[in-house]
C-alpha cells in the first residue's frame, strides 16, 4: 500500500493526512479484493490551486473538494455496471498505480463545518471518493451514484467511520462531490 502524498497548503497540518490516506486505500482494497501494494499520489493543496486544476482540466474555474485523474481508464461500459478489472502494472513487480488525486484545504473544512462532521471523517470520505474515481466508479447517472456511494457506506463503515449521506447535508445522491 502506498500513498506519495504532497503537501502544498500548510492547513493541512492539522491532520495526520499520510494515515488518512494509507487507510483509505487500504480500506478500497479490502472492499474491491485489490492487491495490497496498489500505490496512489495525493496532492494535498489550497483552493487556488485546485481551482487553477479544476479550470484546466474540467473547464471548471472554481474551486472543488477533490480531483482525480485515474491512469487507467476502468470505467464501465454502461451506467451502473462495476467498473473494469485493474490490469497488471505496467512493470512487472512494480505495484499498480491507479493514479493522483488532489483535495482543497479550504473547501474541505468548509464542507464539514457546513455538514456538522469532523474534518477526519469528511477527509476520509472524500479520499475514498477519489480513490474509487481512480478505479472507474462515478457518479454520473442516478445508477452510477448508487453503484458508487453504496460501495463508499461499505467501505468507510468497515473503517469505523459514519454514513456520509445519512445526513441532511448531502443530497440522496451525493451531488456535493464532483
Amino acid at each position: 500500500m502506498g500513498v506519495d502524498l504532497v503537501v502544498e497548503a500548510e492547513d493541512w497540518s492539522a491532520l495526520p493526512l499520510d494515515e488518512l490516506a494509507e487507510r483509505a486505500l487500504a480500506g478500497v482494497a479490502a472492499e474491491l479484493g485489490l492487491p495490497g501494494d496498489v500505490e496512489i499520489s495525493l496532492l494535498a493543496c489550497a483552493d487556488d490551486r485546485i481551482a487553477a486544476l479544476n479550470a484546466e482540466f474540467r473547464d471548471k474555474p472554481k474551486a472543488t473538494n477533490v480531483l482525480s485523474w485515474p491512469a487507467e481508464d476502468l470505467a464501465p461500459d454502461a451506467p451502473g455496471e462495476a467498473p473494469l478489472p485493474l490490469p497488471p502494472p505496467d512493470f512487472p513487480g512494480e505495484p499498480p498505480f491507479l493514479g493522483d488525486i488532489a483535495l482543497a484545504f479550504e473547501t474541505c473544512a468548509a464542507e464539514a463545518d457546513a455538514g456538522g462532521k469532523p474534518l477526519g471523517s469528511h477527509v476520509m470520505h472524500l479520499l475514498v471518493h477519489g480513490i474509487l474515481h481512480l478505479l472507474g466508479y462515478d457518479h454520473e447517472t442516478d445508477s452510477d451514484a448508487v453503484l458508487m456511494e453504496s460501495t463508499e457506506v461499505r467501505i468507510l463503515g468497515q473503517l469505523g467511520e459514519p454514513d456520509p449521506y445519512g445526513s441532511e447535508s448531502a443530497s440522496p445522491t451525493g451531488q456535493y462531490l464532483e
